[in-house]
């Protein structure tokens, strides 16, 4: 896929830059996909700024396709990324109360309660 970005006036012969890029997405975005993301989102985009976002995008695309690339088979999540630089524990608190019960204090200024739920009056019929 290749998008024309305005002001470039190469004439497409790839450059030693471009022999390093990863290859294509297998999902890739084109000028009218991204016009149309932008018309839905009511975002005005310039031809150059649409030919830039799907670029960009093209780009995201390009870093998960090489992240799947990857066998993570056997790999363990991390809690945190310390956790690959050695033994890590997190350091968690205990579970429990802190605050007493305070339900009925909030409650008495209320104009009607009933069974600890705060009554309003009926808005819709």
């Amino acid at each position: 896929m290749s998008v024309d970005v305005p002001g470039d006036d190469s004439d497409g012969a790839s450059d030693s830059s471009a022999d390093s890029l990863p290859p294509p997405p297998i999902m890739s975005f084109t000028h009218a996909n991204v016009a149309r993301i932008a018309q839905l989102a009511r975002i005005a985009l310039t031809d150059a700024e649409t030919a830039a976002t799907a670029l960009q995008l093209n780009g995201v695309f390009a870093l998960i396709e090489t992240m799947r690339a990857v066998d993570t088979t056997g790999v363990e999540p991390l809690t945190t990324p310390l956790a690959a630089i050695g033994d890590f524990t997190l350091r968690l608190r205990d579970d429990v109360v802190t605050e007493s019960d305070r339900r009925d204090d909030f409650q008495k200024p209320a104009p009607s309660v009933e069974d600890g739920l705060y009554l309003v009056p009926k808005v819709l019929e």
